[in-house]
């Protein structure tokens, strides 16, 4: 069953882009910061093992309010989110990040231990705000977020492999989204 996980406001949820596979049948999968959607409890409510993971006691707390009155479980933890060392490397079916690794300093690092936590093959799901959506004439293109290319180059650093693009969102004269689907390659 594919989980009715959400991109952002305004963005087809995965049920129609089909972008995370089917996670049904206790599949594993780590949301990795807390989302304003919450998507911990949509992979739950698919049949997925979920686990979410935050650097913020206080989203990490709502997300246990929240699994509990969806009657669901999530593993959570309060922790940063390169520090996935509670995860064993090579057991998890698909991350997903939305909207919540945009700022992180040392993305490099997290790439990493993405890499080490996924099933060879197995996708990591990035959407954030579109790098082009912010662009200006004070702020010129790759100044204020990462590029396009930016994102290209640290995934294939981290031996990720590019297999899906989605720019949506219609705001304005660029789209506001932009969804990465990544896949874990080599061991």
């Amino acid at each position: 069953m594919v989980a009715n996980i959400s991109y952002g406001t305004g963005i087809p949820t995965d049920t129609e882009l089909r972008l995370s596979g089917d996670v049904s049948g206790g599949k594993r999968a780590v949301e990795l910061g807390v989302s304003d959607a919450y998507n911990s409890i949509a992979f739950a409510e698919a049949g997925a093992k979920a686990i979410a993971v935050d650097p913020d006691a206080h989203r990490i707390a709502e997300m246990r309010s929240r699994a509990e009155a969806a009657e669901v479980s999530v593993q959570c933890h309060a922790a940063d989110l390169a520090d996935l060392g509670e995860i064993t490397s090579a057991t998890i079916d698909v991350v997903l990040a939305s909207h919540t690794i945009e700022k992180v300093d040392d993305l490099g690092r997290l790439l990493r231990q993405v890499h080490r936590i996924l099933i060879p093959s197995m996708p990591f799901l990035i959407s954030l705000t579109h790098p082009f959506s912010v662009v200006s004439d004070v702020a010129p293109y790759g100044t204020t977020a990462r590029s396009i290319s930016d994102w290209f180059t640290s995934l294939n650093r981290a031996n990720f492999r590019v297999d899906q693009v989605r720019e949506l969102g219609d705001t304005g004269p660029v789209p506001s989204t932009l969804i990465l689907r990544a896949r874990k390659e080599g061991s």
